[in-house]
């Protein structure tokens, strides 16, 4: 629609930059719809946008801020093409298009701008290096081209009275020192967030060859309906936290525990540095699991900073902070009341595994939890 009318909007005064500007807008919000909702077909829906903007080339108008509106719009961009798998030519072609417009604009932009987007131009070089091993796989997302189809899949008899679950929710949460990222989106959370989507199969896709490297951006009036298959269950709704505190990401955690539906589960990724612990991992470990509960009780006045009272933990913050700073095993426990998926990406992933006979107990009854962990590097 817009671009059968984008006479009118010149004809009443608009300069092309300012047409491309609404696109542009246009697109984010779609991308903001998408990250509320985890619907890829929004997604598909801003790189369209996206896509048309940069065809036409509506930000190179010289006038004022031309520079720093043009790079906000090709980092935006860069981001959309990433998160569909676009790396054959549009990432590529976007990363250029930044490093040769910081380039050009060095003498227009002030100092600390130019040195903002230098640094975004490192994480770019940097994220694109660590994922470029993975170009030419197959996507992360279920693929109607590389998997078989949703009703072929093995299902439960309905003469099996099970309650089935569906994954409703997932929180993504990573903290390491110096993390290859993208704004806000580090490369382990970028991973899992594909892995936890549908790639979109609709009849759009299927009579015209969409795929993951489907990178010609033309628009279509029903993309949004025709993208999606009614036959799939709709994407998990997922919540990034890059470098939480621990209050917060608790806080994140509970709020989520309180909304989710009913014969739904969670989804928790944990990725981060640990610490051992000097208690070590012993045939213990797990009494020890339920007894740390007691080192937090007001009444308790032993002081619980001693090299003996150390366990092993997830490092969310700057080591000196002590235990401030710390996700235990023990601290996951309240929020097994409801079904849990968790998956534990760090060092020390098998001290939560001895936890995981106290998950799920719900009125003497066992709660569905399940633990995924990092291999033990050490084995």
């Amino acid at each position: 629609m817009q671009q059968e009318h984008r006479h009118r909007l010149l004809d009443a005064g608009l300069r092309r930059w300012q047409v491309g500007e609404i696109a542009a807008r246009i697109a984010h919000l779609y991308y903001s719809q998408y990250q509320r909702t985890s619907d890829t077909a929004l997604l598909s829906e801003a790189f369209v946008f996206y896509h048309a903007v940069l065809d036409r080339a509506y930000f190179l108008d010289d006038h004022l801020g031309a520079s720093t509106k043009h790079l906000r719009f090709l980092a935006r961009f860069l981001l959309v093409a990433l998160i569909l798998s676009r790396r054959a030519q549009t990432v590529p072609r976007l990363a250029g298009q930044i490093r040769s417009l910081l380039d050009e604009s060095k003498k227009t932009l002030q100092e600390a701008d130019y040195r903002e987007w230098k640094h975004v131009v490192q994480e770019i070089t940097r994220f694109l290096k660590a994922d470029s091993p993975f170009m030419n796989k197959r996507p992360l997302r279920y693929s109607y081209a590389f998997d078989p189809p949703p009703e072929i899949l093995p299902t439960i008899p309905p003469t099996v009275k099970k309650r089935g679950l569906l994954l409703s929710d997932a929180i993504l949460c990573s903290y390491y020192h110096n993390e290859v990222k993208f704004t806000d989106l580090t490369l382990d959370t970028f991973r899992m967030l594909q892995c936890l989507e549908w790639e979109p199969c609709g009849s759009f896709a299927q009579n015209n060859g969409y795929s993951a490297h489907d990178e010609s951006g033309q628009n279509h009036p029903n993309l949004l309906k025709d993208l999606r298959d009614a036959a799939l269950p709709p994407n998990p709704l997922k919540t990034v936290l890059y470098r939480p505190s621990v209050p917060h990401f608790l806080k994140v955690l509970a709020t989520k525990c309180e909304e989710l539906p009913l014969n739904t589960m969670m989804l928790i990724y944990l990725s981060a540095a640990g610490e051992v612990g000097s208690s070590g991992l012993g045939p213990d470990t797990s009494e020890r699991v339920v007894n740390s509960f007691s080192q937090f009780d007001i009444s308790n006045t032993r002081a619980i900073t001693s090299k003996e009272d150390k366990e092993p933990c997830l490092w969310l913050g700057c080591r000196e902070g002590e235990g401030s700073n710390c996700i235990y095993p023990c601290d996951l426990i309240p929020f097994t009341r409801r079904p849990l998926f968790l998956v534990i990406d760090s060092n020390i992933s098998y001290a939560f595994k001895h936890c995981s006979q106290f998950m799920g107990l719900k009125k003497g009854r066992q709660l569905p939890c399940y633990f995924l962990q990092a291999p033990d590097l050490a084995l």
